[in-house]
């Protein structure tokens, strides 16, 4: 039997822009996401061509498929709606939640503020929604086919609400990955493998890199931010409103807690982690990490002990959230002059807009300020330059700075463990516990080394399959 034709318009070049496209035949396919190029990285149509802009037919397209809601898998979903896509959109339950937020938030950045347009885009969008219980299977209608279609979505451990997609079309199983998460996350249950496939598009995020046992990188995490504290500076991470900022809430409140425990104890007093204030300046990431709150259901196992133990992972005293936007200046300026010990989480992760660029304007340039980045960065964003360059560097944040150059005098750490993303070792074992090894494997969502690390490990391991990097369509 050949194998499903796939096309890829999307992450075949990096990281973003997620957008495959599954073929069932002339007249029917389905999108599995449809996510925004960030940086450096572009559409399959070249370095020149519009980013947003889709650039594929859309006749043939039945359905999409959500597999998160962080903006590279969905960002563009605007954009389809604009090109004349008008069919069902199937996600996860806490997806269903959440992903109105976040393009309502896309549409204010990349379309209009007129809030009547936004309400009836929001509207528009909430009425294509389909939302899936993990394991349901949905069939999915095709027009004048020989074959049948059917998904199901699986827990990918990544976000709260991802899902890793199984397709079937007639006797054959298709896999997306989307991403997925690395075992012992904080939050969410690890994914687990899928009995087999014919076909797997598998993400390689980290395909050549393993993270930090979480033991680890939790030190690693206190460590810095005290030696920073005692600098009396700011520690500043940039972090993405969802996932990444309560995943280091909840780590954050676990060290609070350890440390409390002790200091009782001990029968001391006066810890600095009594007294740090941790903000959390980003009003999607407060209004996200509410949600998490409002959907604990789907929190694993040691989330929900906690929880029954009277604590509040993501609510917890020394935390202050700041919504408006004259707060924020305000916040920006006193801890540029006071230098006050502060933890501060602001989107977006990879630097290229939010408050974070504010707080790095004013803070990049003091050697008491520590910036910690703990999620990846991709090429040509600020994040990749800051991470890249590190002290003596200099970073240019946008077109609105005029080309001005902003000395890199801060200390910058990385913490790769704090990735939620799967590691090489991670997505080897994906691969590894499934029964029925797939014939191919198409690997996408990942750089150039990333990529190829981790398809000569596959072929290493398993030489009967095709492990193939797809290209530009």
């Amino acid at each position: 039997m050949a194998l499903a034709e796939i096309s890829h318009h999307g992450a075949v070049d990096g990281v973003t822009g997620s957008c495959h496209e599954l073929h069932i035949d002339s007249n029917n396919s389905i999108l599995i996401d449809c996510g925004l190029f960030q940086g450096a990285e572009t559409s399959p149509g070249g370095a020149d061509h519009e980013q947003m802009a889709i650039d594929f037919p859309l006749r043939a397209v039945q359905a999409l498929i959500v597999t998160h809601v962080h903006i590279d898998h969905v960002g563009r979903i605007p954009y389809l709606l604009a090109a004349g896509f008008d069919g069902p959109i199937y996600c996860s339950q806490a997806s269903a939640i959440l992903l109105p937020d976040v393009l309502e938030d896309a549409v204010k950045i990349g379309f209009t503020r007129n809030r009547h347009l936004i309400s009836k885009f929001i509207q528009h969008i909430k009425s294509l929604l389909v939302p899936l219980d993990y394991a349901e299977k949905m069939n999915i209608t095709l027009k004048n086919s020989q074959h049948t279609l059917s998904i199901k979505l699986k827990p990918a451990g990544h976000i709260l609400g991802s899902a890793y997609v199984e397709c079937e079309i007639s006797k054959q199983k298709i896999i997306f990955s989307g991403d997925l998460g690395a075992p012992y996350a904080p939050l969410l249950p690890a994914p687990k493998s899928p009995y087999g496939c014919n076909q797997l598009v598998l993400e390689s995020t980290y395909g050549d890199k393993n993270h930090g046992d979480r033991r680890h990188r939790q030190k690693q995490l206190q460590t810095i931010i005290e030696r920073a504290v005692q600098n009396r500076g700011v520690i500043l991470i940039p972090a993405f409103s969802i996932g990444r900022t309560q995943e280091l809430l909840y780590e954050l409140e676990n060290i609070i807690y350890q440390q409390s425990s002790q200091m009782k104890q001990k029968q001391t007093k006066d810890s600095l982690w009594e007294k740090i204030e941790i903000i959390v300046d980003s009003p999607m990431a407060s209004e996200f990490t509410e949600k998490y709150r409002q959907l604990s259901a789907y929190w694993d196992a040691e989330a929900q002990k906690r929880v029954h133990q009277g604590r509040h992972p993501l609510d917890f005293s020394q935390l202050l959230t700041i919504n408006d936007h004259k707060t924020h200046l305000e916040t920006v300026k006193y801890l540029q002059k006071t230098a006050r010990p502060a933890i501060v989480i602001s989107a977006s992760g990879m630097c290229t807009s939010g408050r974070v660029v504010n707080y790095l304007k004013a803070l990049l340039g003091d050697e008491r300020t520590d910036i910690l980045f703990t999620g990846y960065q991709a090429q040509g964003t600020p994040g990749r330059d800051i991470q890249k360059y590190s002290k003596g560097g200099y970073v240019i944040f946008d077109a609105s700075s005029q080309g001005e150059k902003y000395p890199i005098k801060a200390c910058i750490h990385t913490l790769s463990g704090y990735s939620a993303h799967a590691d090489q070792s991670n997505l080897l074992n994906f691969v590894k516990r499934m029964r029925n090894k797939p014939e191919q494997i198409r690997l996408v969502h990942g750089d150039y080394e990333a990529r190829h690390a981790l398809q000569k490990k596959l072929k290493s391991a398993w030489p009967e399959i095709d492990v193939m990097i797809p290209g530009k369509v």
